[in-house]
């Protein structure tokens, strides 16, 4: 164990001052809304969110068709200036009615069965936002396999 000799200066202490120790968190507190400001939900990527649960909203309703041997629509709904959707034939509690963003629009009033046979008619919902008018998303089947999200309404082979 080293000892200091009498008359000498103690040595120097290393390490952060409490006021640096505080800069740096500001700083990175700073960041972190700078950050999470920039990743604020866009219109495409509600867009997409919507689509891709309603194919998937699709799929569970056809399984619970051919489940249960009887058919199952899905159609859209116009309610004063927004759109839902319903699924007719299923029992309670059913499926939800609502987009996870309620400026999400299917282009045209469609139903569409579902079930109980395997195959089903080739589909291909049309949805878009009122914020993006110009962009659009596909929800599709061939009829045979599952419904899935794309930019072109056609079926793409794969």
């Amino acid at each position: 164990m080293r000892t200091l000799a009498a008359g000498s200066k103690y040595p120097k202490v290393r390490g952060f001052t409490l006021l640096e120790l505080l800069v740096v968190v500001a700083l990175i507190a700073v960041a972190t809304a700078g950050v999470s400001l920039s990743l604020r939900d866009s219109a495409d990527s509600a867009l997409e969110r919507d689509a891709e649960r309603l194919a998937t909203l699709l799929e569970t309703a056809r399984a619970q068709a051919r489940a249960n041997g009887s058919p199952v629509v899905w159609r859209t709904q116009s309610l004063n200036d927004s759109q839902s959707f319903v699924f007719e034939g299923l029992p309670p509690p059913g499926l939800p009615k609502h987009w996870l963003t309620p400026s999400t629009l299917v282009a045209t009033d469609t139903a569409v069965t579902l079930g109980p046979e395997p195959l089903i008619e080739p589909r291909a919902i049309a949805l878009s936002s009122r914020t993006r008018p110009d962009r659009q998303l596909w929800v599709v089947t061939d009829g045979l396999r599952p419904f899935k999200v794309q930019n072109t309404p056609t079926q793409v082979q794969r």
